[in-house]
Formats: C-alpha cells, structure tokens, sequence
C-alpha cells in the first residue's frame, strides 16, 4: 500500500491543465494513472514554452507542473483498433477523466454511455468551459476567457480611473486549478458512494461554474447585501486595513483581521488614538471610512523601514510580511522545513523539480513515485501488463500508426 489511493486506477484521457491537475493529485495519493495522448502530439502544454526540460523530449516546464506519477501511453483514439485500446483499459479502471467538448467522444464509442456499458460502476469525470447543460454548452472554455466571464476580472486590478486600473487575470490559472481540485474532490465523493452502494455515476465539471462558486464574500456581498464589488487593487472590500503600505525602503502586507489587531498595530506605529476613534474603532466603521484611515496610516508607515515593522509585528504576532518573488519563496526555509519542493529524475536520470502535496498526512502521505513521463514512453509496457498484448501484436499496432512506436 502506498498513498490513500493505492489500488485506484485512473484513465485519464484529459489535456492542458485543470484534467492533468486532478489525475495528478490522484496520483500523488497513490493512484494508478495511465495518461492517453495522441500519437506524434501528446498533451499540448509539452509545447508551452520556454522554457524546455533540456533532455531533447521537447517537453515545457509548463507540462512538468500536472504531470508526475502517470505513465503515459500515445494511443490514436480515432483509429477503430486504438478506441478498442482504449475501451479496454477503461474497463479495468475506477475512473475515467475527459475534458472533450459535449459529445466529442461519442463518435468513438468512448463518452459516458458506451463505457458505462462495459464498466457499469464506473465512474467518469468530464470537464467543460461550460458543462454538459446549458446555452453555452457547446462552446470551447479556456482559463482566461472564464476569469473574465465569471466576474473574477471584475474585482482585480487597481481601481478604474487609477494609472493601470481596469481588468486584470489571476497571475497563475486559477480557474483550470481550482476546477482540477474540484475535480478531485468530486472524484473521492464518487468513490466513497460507490464504496457504499456499488453505485459508479457520472460527474459534470464546468470551468466557469467552478469559478463563480470561488467569488464567495464578494458575491454574497451582492446578493446579501446589494453592494455591487469593484476593483480596489490590493485593498479587501469588508476588512481594513488589509493591504499592502509603502515603507520608507519598500513595501510590506498588513492584513489585520479584526479590532483586536487593529488596536495594537496603530499602537505599534504611534497612532494609538485611531482605535478609539469612532470613525475607525470597529470594523464596519473602518469600512466605510477607509480613505480618511489610510490616509493616516500611509503617512506613519512611510517612516519605517520595512524589515523594522515586520520584525515589529512579528514581535507582537500580528500578521504581516513582504511580497516574495517566486525564487524567495521557493528558497524560504518554512517552505523547505514543509518539502514543498521535490526532486524526481526521469527514466533516463534527467533531473527535475516539482511542487509537491501541500497536505501532510500522517499515515498515508503522498508520495513522489513517477516523474512527469515522455509522451508515450509507457506504451508497450501498459500494453503487454494491462491488456496482455504479446510483443507481435504491439509492434504491429505501431507499425500501423494505432500505437507510438517504441521510445
């Protein structure tokens, strides 16, 4: 047994990032992933670069982060023999992850209907822009296009009227992200309910329904409480101060989170009198006159020097901290202290790091068993451990182009 999913298989037939970032969380607990790619192509992000692993594979850094404990086979769905190929391994598998458009794999005798015909306790995961109802049903999602649609945009970026305000995307996918940890999530529910009833059931992911769900506060704001969110830069709608201060060296991140903290950050910075300030006391009140606060607290801020005041409200455990770069934070010692960055090697011994599992559990941790594969290079194996094919019938399939040919 390794990983709490030891045992779980896994087809996974996704591509670009939301599919491979569910399979792949699943294989960190110890699922079995077998990842379908198109013969001579493979998944699309290997090209979405640079920059590339330099091993001569071609593969982009970008394909390396959603990619690790899967073996990988290149099989032409749009060959007879190779949606057979296909079919097969799904009959063997707990799980089946597409993110084909509606009704894209029907012509191969692979959607939901045939191979719950084969697999009755199957349980099939399909991922969409839009999901598999709707108006907007059979039109292509991509991240940057949801970010704008679901309203996200609409509360990101500097204000309007401000130098730079307007519309701004999330700086790392996050609608493909957090649907892959939907996607997840859901997969695990199907599992336990199949565990109790036998019962295998088809899940329908949408990007943007996964996106709207993720605007929380801001959109409870709204139907709760008919305040229509904006943009307001680094600056939290229903809490302040929570945002970033000019020091007189740089800038720093205060996010304080209620009265309590308030009151002993103006203390620290001399400005103890704000506290009892009815314009500022409590958090509403702060809300609603934030110019007339910050306006204050800007101007004594601006004496400190930035590692003074961390160290300060450190000192004082109030949260605060600076804005890392991404090779800062990815060399902090909390983060090494947590194994947040992994080393694997590929078949040939060609080093790479990846991000690892953020939850650590105690008695069944993920685990870093596979690095991101070549396109293909499990082909044969797959083939000959999985559906028993004799040594003449793969390479006769790669001959005839149903298979990639040996690496």
């Amino acid at each position: 047994m390794i990983g709490a999913l030891s045992g779980i298989k896994v087809l996974d037939l996704s591509r670009v990032l939301a599919g491979p970032w569910c399979s792949q969380v699943l294989g960190d607990l110890g699922a079995d992933v077998i990842k379908v790619e198109q013969p001579g192509q493979g998944d699309d992000t290997r090209k979405w670069g640079p920059p590339f692993l330099d091993d001569g594979s071609g593969d982009s850094a970008y394909y390396l982060c959603a990619n690790r404990n899967k073996r990988s086979v290149a099989i032409n769905m749009a060959d007879p023999e190779g949606a057979d190929l296909i079919r097969r391994l799904a009959a063997d598998a707990d799980i089946v992850i597409e993110n084909f458009r509606v009704g894209g794999l029907a012509k191969y005798g692979l959607d939901y209907d045939a191979l719950r015909a084969i697999k009755p306790d199957l349980i099939y995961l399909s991922i969409t822009g839009f999901g598999q109802t709707g108006p907007l049903r059979d039109n292509g999602g991509y991240d940057f296009l949801v970010q704008g649609m679901s309203g996200l945009m609409s509360v990101t970026g500097l204000p309007d009227g401000e130098p730079g305000g307007g519309p701004m995307k999330v700086g790392i996918p996050i609608s493909d992200l957090t649907t892959g940890l939907y996607a997840a999530i859901s997969v695990l529910a199907a599992l336990n309910h199949r565990h109790a009833t036998g019962e295998g059931q088809r899940i329908d992911l949408a990007l943007l329904d996964t996106q709207v769900s993720l605007l929380a506060n801001q959109a409870s704001n709204w139907m709760n409480g008919g305040m229509v969110p904006r943009r307001l830069g680094n600056q939290h709608p229903n809490t302040v101060p929570y945002q970033d201060f000019a020091c007189a060296d740089g800038s720093i991140l205060v996010a304080l989170g209620n009265d309590r903290q308030f009151r002993a950050f103006t203390a620290l910075i001399g400005l103890p009198e704000l506290a009892d300030d009815d314009r500022f006391a409590i958090s509403g009140a702060r809300s609603v006159n934030r110019d007339a606060l910050l306006a204050q607290m800007r101007r004594a801020i601006a004496r400190w020097k930035s590692d003074d005041l961390i160290a300060a409200m450190e000192a004082a455990k109030l949260p605060g901290g600076k804005v890392n770069e991404i090779p800062d934070v990815l060399l902090h010692p909390q983060i090494e202290a947590r194994g947040l960055v992994q080393d694997m090697a590929r078949a040939d011994g060609t080093p790479l790091k990846v991000l690892g599992f953020p939850a650590q559990l105690s008695a069944s941790p993920a685990t870093y068993r596979h690095a991101p594969p070549r396109s293909g290079e499990d082909t044969f194996l797959v083939l000959f451990d999985k559906l028993g094919l004799t040594q003449n019938e793969v390479e006769r399939l790669a001959k005839a182009g149903v298979i990639a040919e040996r690496l």
